[in-house]
C-alpha cells in the first residue's frame, strides 16, 4: 500500500519537479557562485543544493511581494520569516533523502525511465518521448542527464518514504464528532416580540434636561465627519432643455421610427404544447376539461417545463389560422385546441391579454420633445466642453465661468456619504475623493452628459453640531432608547413569569417558534442574534435581546443531535474528516522530518548563504 501511495505521490512530485526545471531555472547554475560552491548546507550526508535554495527563496520573496505590493530586501525577507521557512523546508527534504539512503530505499532504472518518458516536456510532435528534446532541455538549464535522473530517483524514493509515514492516518473521531456537533446540532425555540405596539403606555414628552442628557451621552452620533468644502461649476442637459429649439420634422421622424411602440395590435401571452398524435392531444384536452390534470402537469409529464412551451407575446397573425382565431376568441385565460401545426397537433394556453396600443402623435409629442431636447442639450454641452476647458487653461475661475457660460456655480460640504445633488454622480464622487488644494479645475464629464469643474476651498475638521441643529435627530434617538428601555422591562417581567411556570404567551406580545434550526439558519424578519443566542442557551433557558427596534424574549425548548440522514451533514462530515486527516498528516510529516534532521545533524554554510543572498539583492 505504501508503494502504491508512493507511486501516486511520486508522479505528482515529478510533475512539480519538471515545472521547476522548465519555468524556474532561468539560466541559473552552479557556476554563478563559483565551482567550489555546490551546497548551502548538509543534513547528515545529504547536501542542500545551492540552486534549490536560490530558486525557492526567489519564489517565496516574489510571492510575498505580490501579496504586499512592495519590494522586499533580503533583510525584509528575513524579518518576515521567509529565509527560515525556506531553510526548514529544504532541511526536511534533505532529511528524508538522507533517511531513505540510510534505509537503502531506492527505485530502479525502469521506474525512473517511466517518469522521464511520460513527461510532456520531453515529448516530440508525435507525442512520444524525444531523447534529443530531453537532452536539449536539460542542457539549456545547465543540468546533465545524470544529475536530473539522480534527482528523479531521490524524489521518488523520498515520496515513498513520506507516503509510508503519513499514509492511512485516520482523523481523530473525537475531533470530528465535536466539530459535527457544533456545525450540525439542531435547536428548537420560541420567542416573544415586544414592539412599540406592546408599550404599556405612550411615551411622555421628554424634558429639555432629558434631551440634553441624551445629546451629551451620544455626541458621536451628532458629530459631522471631516469634510471637503468644494466649489463647483456645472451644467446638465436638463438645465438647457428650455433653451433648445426642436424642429417639428424631427418630432415626426422620431415618432415614425418608434411606430412599433406607439402602434401595436392586440396580443396574447401564449404557450404551445405539441403532441405526437391527434389522439394524444385530444386525450390531454379531455383531462383538462374534466379537471383530472392541469396544463402544467401535462407539460411535466411530457418531460418539459413551462419555459420550454412559452411562445411569449403573439398577435393573431403569428398563430396558425384556426388556432389564432380560437386563442383570440378567449376573453380570459384558458386552453384552446388541439389544432394542427407544422410540428404536429398542439394545445394552446392563453395566459394574458395585452390590449392594442394606439397612441397618436399629439399624445406622444410631449415625451418625444423631451427626449429630443435632452439629446440636443447633450450635444450643446459636448460642443461647449472644449471652450470651457480652454477658459480654465487660460486661468478663468469657476465664478467667471458661471458669468460667461451656461455653467452654474455652487458649493458643497462633501464627505464620502454625501448623496445630494451633484454628489449623487459617481464621476463627482471619484474626483472629490482625490481632490486636493493643489489641483487646478478641469472639465469632467457626468454620466448623463453633463460636465463640471471643481475646486477645493478648505478641509473642514470634524465638528459637533449644536443641539438645536439636530434636535429632531436627538428626539428620535431618545424615543428609540426610551422605548427599548420600557420594552426590556416588560420582557423581563414576562421572563420572571415564565421562570415561575407561566407560558411564554402569558403577555400580549406575539409568540413565534422555529424547530430544528442549525447555526447557519436564517429566519425571515428576525435578527441574526436570535439564532446565535439560541445556541448559547441550555435547554429550557431564557434570554432577552434587542434588535430592529424590538425586544425579544427567547426560550430554548429542545436540543437535537445532527440529522444523520441529511445529505449536507454527510458531505460536511466527509469534508471535515478529509481536512483533519490532511492536517494531521502534514503535522506528522513535519515532526518526522524534523526528527530525522535532528538525528542526522544539520549544518549550514554561512558563507554560501551570504553569496546567494548577495546574488538575489543585485537582481
Amino acid at each position: 500500500m505504501a508503494q502504491s501511495a508512493g507511486k501516486k505521490l511520486g508522479n505528482i512530485v515529478i510533475w512539480v519537479l519538471m515545472g521547476l526545471l522548465i519555468l524556474g531555472l532561468t539560466g541559473f547554475g552552479i557556476t554563478s557562485f563559483g565551482s567550489s560552491i555546490s551546497a548551502v548546507g548538509t543534513v547528515g550526508d545529504e547536501p542542500v543544493p545551492v540552486n534549490e535554495y536560490y530558486r525557492e527563496l526567489v519564489s517565496e520573496i516574489a510571492a510575498e511581494e505580490r501579496d504586499t505590493g512592495r519590494q522586499l530586501s533580503i533583510s525584509d525577507a528575513e524579518q518576515a520569516g521567509i529565509l527560515a521557512r525556506v531553510r526548514t523546508r529544504l532541511t526536511n527534504r534533505a532529511a528524508l533523502d538522507n533517511a531513505a539512503t540510510n534505509m537503502g530505499l531506492s527505485v530502479g532504472d525502469e521506474r525512473v525511465r517511466e517518469q522521464v518518458v511520460s513527461a510532456q516536456a520531453f515529448q516530440g510532435i508525435d507525442g512520444n518521448f524525444d531523447r534529443a528534446a530531453y537532452q536539449g532541455v536539460l542542457r539549456n538549464r545547465g543540468m546533465s542527464v545524470a544529475e536530473f535522473e539522480t534527482g528523479v530517483r531521490k524524489d521518488t524514493a523520498r515520496t515513498i518514504l513520506q507516503g509510508a509515514v503519513v499514509g492511512g492516518v485516520p482523523a481523530p473521531k473525537v475531533q470530528i464528532d465535536t466539530l459535527m456537533t457544533y456545525f450540525g446540532e439542531r435547536r428548537s425555540f420560541r420567542w416573544a416580540t415586544f414592539g412599540t405596539d406592546q408599550l404599556a403606555e405612550p411615551l411622555p414628552e421628554p424634558s429639555e434636561e432629558e434631551l440634553t442628557a441624551y445629546y451629551q451621552a451620544n455626541t458621536p452620533d451628532f458629530t459631522l465627519p471631516q469634510m471637503k468644502r468644494i466649489t463647483y461649476a456645472w451644467v446638465l442637459p436638463e438645465m438647457l432643455v428650455e433653451t433648445v429649439e426642436i424642429d417639428e420634422d424631427a418630432i415626426a421622424r422620431l415618432y415614425e421610427s418608434r411606430a412599433a411602440e406607439f402602434q401595436q395590435p392586440e396580443r396574447r401571452l401564449v404557450e404551445r404544447l405539441i403532441f405526437p398524435t391527434e389522439e394524444a392531444a385530444a386525450e390531454a384536452k379531455a383531462q383538462l376539461d374534466d379537471g383530472s390534470a392541469t396544463f402544467q402537469s401535462i407539460v411535466e409529464a411530457r418531460g418539459l417545463t413551462l419555459e420550454d412551451v412559452d411562445l411569449g407575446e403573439l398577435t393573431q397573425s403569428d398563430l396558425p389560422g384556426a388556432a389564432g382565431e380560437a386563442v383570440f376568441a378567449l376573453t380570459e385565460p384558458g386552453v384552446a385546441g388541439p389544432f394542427e401545426t407544422d410540428l404536429g397537433p398542439a394545445l394552446f394556453r392563453m395566459n394574458g391579454i395585452l390590449s392594442a396600443v394606439n397612441i397618436p402623435l399629439e399624445e406622444a409629442r410631449a415625451d418625444l420633445v423631451e427626449e429630443l431636447a435632452q439629446e440636443r442639450a447633450r450635444r450643446v454641452i459636448s460642443d461647449m466642453e472644449i471652450d470651457v476647458e480652454d477658459r480654465l487653461a487660460e486661468g478663468a475661475t469657476l465664478e467667471e465661468l458661471a458669468e460667461e457660460t451656461e455653467l452654474v456655480v455652487d458649493q458643497i460640504d462633501w464627505w464620502e456619504a454625501s448623496g445630494e445633488m451633484i454628489a449623487g454622480y459617481n464621476a463627482f464622487r471619484d474626483a472629490a475623493l482625490t481632490l486636493t488644494q493643489d489641483d487646478f479645475p478641469t472639465v469632467i464629464r457626468l454620466e448623463d452628459g453633463g460636465i463640471f469643474a471643481m475646486r477645493l476651498d478648505e478641509i473642514l475638521e470634524p465638528r459637533l453640531q449644536e443641539l438645536d441643529e439636530v434636535r429632531g435627530k436627538v428626539l428620535a434617538g431618545w424615543e428609540a432608547q426610551e422605548t427599548e428601555k420600557r420594552l426590556r422591562v416588560q420582557a423581563a417581567d414576562l421572563q420572571a413569569q415564565v421562570e415561575a411556570g407561566a407560558a411564554l404567551s402569558a403577555s400580549a406580545a406575539p409568540v413565534d417558534e422555529a424547530n430544528a434550526q442549525t447555526r447557519e439558519a436564517h429566519i425571515e424578519g428576525t435578527p441574526p442574534a436570535l439564532i446565535t443566542t439560541a445556541f448559547e442557551l441550555e435547554e429550557g433557558g431564557l434570554a432577552i435581546l434587542e434588535a430592529f427596534g424590538n425586544v425579544y424574549l427567547l426560550q430554548l425548548t429542545k436540543v437535537e443531535a445532527p440529522d444523520a440522514e441529511d445529505e449536507r451533514v454527510g458531505l460536511l462530515t466527509q469534508l471535515l474528516t478529509q481536512q483533519a486527516a490532511q492536517s494531521l498528516s502534514v503535522d506528522l510529516y513535519s515532526a518526522f522530518a524534523g526528527a530525522m534532521a535532528q538525528q542526522a545533524g544539520v549544518e549550514f554554510d554561512n558563507g554560501a548563504l551570504s553569496q546567494v543572498h548577495a546574488q538575489i539583492a543585485t537582481q
